[in-house]
């Protein structure tokens, strides 16, 4: 750690950092870094390999340091952003800071903020990637979560959901435990990210009763963020950001959406809508309509802007048979399977159409009615882009 930090050091990552370290080079490259550098080789492939994968969730971390674990964990930076806007003018402190990706977020927006961690090598490096211009400010230090160490600041807790490889998805099994982190920040202000399949259900037996919010990004849903009462809107439970759009949506909206067949347009909800419990306040807000009460399909005869979006061309009971023969009569030798309430391998399915033709289509195959009634449905679309 000491020696990625030096001077040295940094020469050491920009002469790595110009071999391709590609599959097919790899090994030679490994080679030549081992002997220009001896048994540093290992961490120096290491650290310019997740300064490269870390491209995906900063603008520029270049000059980061990371480890494998750290970095999978670490807060995408416009979701670490988003979550600093909302703190804005706070005190905070961020109780997991790890290697330091919200805290970098928080200095830009919070009137104060400090950084701890029980690993003292994260800690290193979040010294580090912090740098020693603005933002150099923030204090760090090494405690437990469980033992906060502010005593009026807003608590921002990101407890670690993988052991290795493996994932944690009982709340319970997270570092910290979700259940005893509840307990601690009870009487505080606090913000706690979580997968975003956290059981809401769960939360409430937990003594949760603020705000989960779902937030997405570049058309994935990221995470599920627990904001405290004493920092959300009256009466809001749930909230859905989409930050592609920019749009956010609460259940304290109208949800007051009809039930109608497909009209000209199907619109299949950004995942943070859907997941936050929101397709009907979503609808409502934008004037669609579900085409059957228990699926997240919408319809209309207009796009939301910014939206894209299906055009119907042509709905038919769905099986293989059926489905081949219209597109082969469409001529469509590419397809997009979107699949929701059916039992269908979508990429299995398109194998098995042996499609020819120059036109390209999507294919949205959904369930439609309920008990006896219910009939599984394809629809024919071009989509919108």
């Amino acid at each position: 750690m000491s020696f990625l930090g030096s001077d040295a050091g940094r020469l050491a990552l920009a002469e790595v950092g110009r071999l391709d370290l590609g599959t097919t080079t790899l090994v030679n490259d490994i080679g030549s870094v081992r002997t220009r550098f001896g048994d540093r080789a290992a961490v120096l492939v290491e650290t310019v390999q997740l300064r490269r994968r870390a491209a995906a969730k900063f603008a520029d971390a270049s000059e980061w340091l990371f480890t494998d674990e750290a970095l999978q964990q670490a807060t995408a930076g416009p979701v670490a952003a988003h979550r600093a806007r909302r703190l804005a003018g706070a005190t905070v402190h961020d109780a997991t800071c790890s290697i330091g990706s919200e805290l970098a977020a928080l200095r830009d927006t919070a009137s104060h903020v400090v950084g701890s961690d029980v690993d003292p090598v994260r800690l290193a490096m979040a010294r580090h990637n912090l740098g020693s211009g603005p933002g150099a400010e923030v204090a760090l230090c090494r405690a437990d979560a469980l033992r906060p160490v502010t005593r009026d600041a807003v608590v921002v807790v990101d407890p670690a959901r993988r052991s290795g490889a493996r994932r944690r998805f009982d709340p319970r099994a997270y570092q910290p435990p979700l259940d005893e982190l509840l307990a601690v920040l009870a009487d505080r202000d606090h913000v706690v990210k979580c997968a975003p399949g956290i059981d809401f259900a769960m939360m409430t037996e937990m003594g949760f009763d603020g705000e989960i919010e779902v937030t997405s990004l570049a058309g994935g849903v990221r995470e599920a963020c627990l904001w405290s009462a004493g920092l959300t809107a009256a009466g809001v439970r749930r909230r859905a950001t989409v930050l592609d759009t920019g749009e956010q949506l609460t259940d304290t909206e109208p949800d007051d959406c009809g039930v109608a067949p497909a009209g000209r347009w199907l619109v299949d909800p950004d995942g943070a809508v859907v997941r936050a419990g929101l397709v009907r306040h979503y609808a409502a807000r934008h004037g669609l309509w579900q085409i059957d009460p228990d699926i997240a399909y919408l319809s209309g005869d207009r796009l939301p802007d910014g939206v894209r979006g299906f055009e119907v061309l042509e709905q038919l009971p769905y099986s293989e048979r059926h489905l081949r023969q219209a597109l082969s009569a469409r001529a469509v030798g590419a397809v997009e399977i979107l699949v929701r309430g059916v039992d269908v391998d979508p990429d299995a399915l398109r194998s098995r159409m042996r499609l020819r033709g120059d036109d390209r289509a999507s294919v949205v195959i959904t369930r439609l009615g309920s008990g006896a009634a219910s009939r599984a449905t394809a629809f024919i679309c071009r989509p919108s882009r």
